[in-house]
């Protein structure tokens, strides 16, 4: 029987759509029919974290997706994931508030990153992602140099996701712009580049860059459904 995934979700809509196909998908191409996890989804009220987000409300911010969390577990979920990147800066005190394991995107990425033998990776994201120290901090204790664009560009690449990604809205010109930034990265240093938004892979793809790219997306639903499969009681 597989553990039933709780997903907190539309942070943004666009993320959590991607999420789900690529579990459910993902399970139907590796076992060849349709028994995938059941999931369970708490879409919440994204202006809300916007605000939030804006005014330095991380405490509040934790405390709704604490409660809708403990929600999901209520309703049968054997375990949770945050669907964003930006919101794993209070993951720590989520996860502190809730009584069933929950999955961290960061976590996830620095496995990943390891596993690739990739040294110094490029970091892209909110500006909250890429200008405070959580996902940085995560990726460093796994022992991975991190490398941020410049403040000019980070604002850039979040009017990006903000005023186009989180609306489904690709534009050519931002794609070129990213993807200059991602050259400038790799310029200096960086081995690999990690799409640290969930909305950003919607943009960047692998054949837009010569780096390689850490989806953390991707990473993040693949690791929810082999966990859901597996016989693993705990998280590790």
């Amino acid at each position: 029987m597989h553990k039933r995934i709780g997903i907190l979700g539309g942070l943004s809509p666009e993320s959590t759509i991607a999420y789900y196909e690529h579990i459910t998908r993902t399970y139907a191409t590796e076992y060849g029919d349709f028994s995938y996890p059941e999931i369970l989804i708490y879409s919440v009220n994204f202006q809300q974290y916007v605000d939030w987000q804006k005014l330095g409300k991380w405490a509040e911010s934790a405390q709704a997706m604490s409660d809708a969390l403990r929600a999901l577990h209520r309703a049968g979920a054997d375990f949770g994931l945050i669907s964003t990147n930006t919101m794993h800066m209070v993951f720590d005190e989520v996860q502190a508030r809730v009584d069933m394991p929950l999955l961290s995107i960061v976590e996830t990425t620095a496995l990943a990153i390891c596993k690739a033998g990739v040294k110094t990776v490029g970091l892209l994201g909110t500006v909250f992602t890429m200008r405070e120290s959580f996902f940085r901090d995560g990726l460093k204790r796994a022992g991975i140099d991190v490398l941020v664009p410049s403040e000019g560009d980070q604002l850039q690449i979040n009017h990006v996701i903000y005023h186009e990604l989180c609306r489904g809205e690709i534009r050519e010109e931002s794609r070129r712009a990213i993807r200059q930034v991602i050259d400038g990265l790799g310029h200096s240093g960086a081995q690999g580049v990690v799409l640290g938004c969930t909305e950003l892979p919607l943009l960047i793809r692998s054949e837009d860059c010569e780096l390689p790219l850490f989806d953390t997306t991707v990473l993040h639903a693949q690791r929810a459904l082999e966990y859901a499969t597996s016989a693993e009681p705990e998280l590790r």
